[in-house]
C-alpha cells in the first residue's frame, strides 16, 4: 500500500501515452530510490517547462518562446513551408534534419467521428503565410490515413488561391502510418520524393 501521494503520482503517470499502471509503477519506484538523481531533476524540469510553456504564435509549435526557435531561425528557407498535423510531427520531422524551411502545425486532421471540422485547424492562419509573397512551396507533410489524406485534400483547396506550389510526401509511407513512428530513411525519402498534390 503506497500513501495517496505515491498512488497519486503512479496514475499521473499512468495517463501518460506508451505507460500502463505497471510501467507507471515501476516508474515511480525508480524516482523514489533515485531521488537525487532522478525525481528531483525531474521535477525541476516539469516546473520550468509549466511556468514557461507557450504555443508559438506564428507556426503553433510548443516552445518556451513565442516565436519559436524555429521561426527565430534566420538560417531557415522562408520560401520552403511544411504543414504537419501535430506538434509530434513537427517534432519528428524537424528532430532528425530533414526539412531547412519553416513549419505550420494545423493542430489536428479533419474527423467526422471526432467532431473536428476545418473551423477547428489553423487553416485561415496557414492561408495568410502562404499568402504573403515569401512562401513559395507548402509541402503537405500529413499522415497516410483517411483523416490525414481528407485534411490534405482541404488544405490543398484551401491554398489554391495563394499561387504557391502545394506538394505532398512521396509515396511509400505507409498507409494507417503516423510519421512520429517512422524511421529517418523512411522521412528522408518521403520528403525527398515529393510531389504536387492533385
Amino acid at each position: 500500500m503506497a500513501s495517496p501521494e505515491i498512488d497519486a503520482l503512479t496514475n499521473a503517470l499512468a495517463r501518460l501515452p506508451g505507460l500502463g499502471p505497471r510501467s507507471a509503477r515501476r516508474a515511480v519506484l525508480h524516482l523514489i530510490k533515485r531521488r537525487e538523481v532522478a525525481l528531483f531533476p525531474l521535477l525541476e524540469a516539469l516546473q520550468a517547462v509549466a511556468a514557461n510553456l507557450v504555443v508559438c504564435g506564428v507556426c503553433g509549435n510548443v516552445e518556451t518562446s513565442d516565436p519559436c526557435a524555429i521561426c527565430r531561425d534566420p538560417r531557415r528557407d522562408p520560401s520552403l513551408l511544411c504543414v504537419v498535423a501535430d506538434v509530434a510531427d513537427l517534432w519528428a520531422l524537424d528532430g532528425r534534419h530533414l526539412f531547412s524551411g519553416r513549419y505550420h502545425v494545423l493542430g489536428g486532421r479533419l474527423s467526422a467521428l471526432d467532431g473536428v471540422g476545418p473551423e477547428d485547424l489553423a487553416i485561415p492562419s496557414l492561408v495568410a503565410r502562404a499568402d504573403d509573397g515569401a512562401v513559395k512551396e507548402v509541402v503537405l507533410a500529413l499522415s497516410a490515413t483517411m483523416e490525414g489524406q481528407a485534411t490534405m485534400h482541404y488544405v490543398a483547396e484551401a491554398l489554391a488561391s495563394t499561387g504557391v506550389k502545394v506538394s505532398q510526401l512521396a509515396q511509400g509511407l505507409p498507409m494507417g502510418g503516423e510519421l512520429d513512428w517512422l524511421d529517418e530513411g523512411t522521412l528522408a525519402l518521403a520528403l525527398n520524393a515529393r510531389r504536387p498534390v492533385g
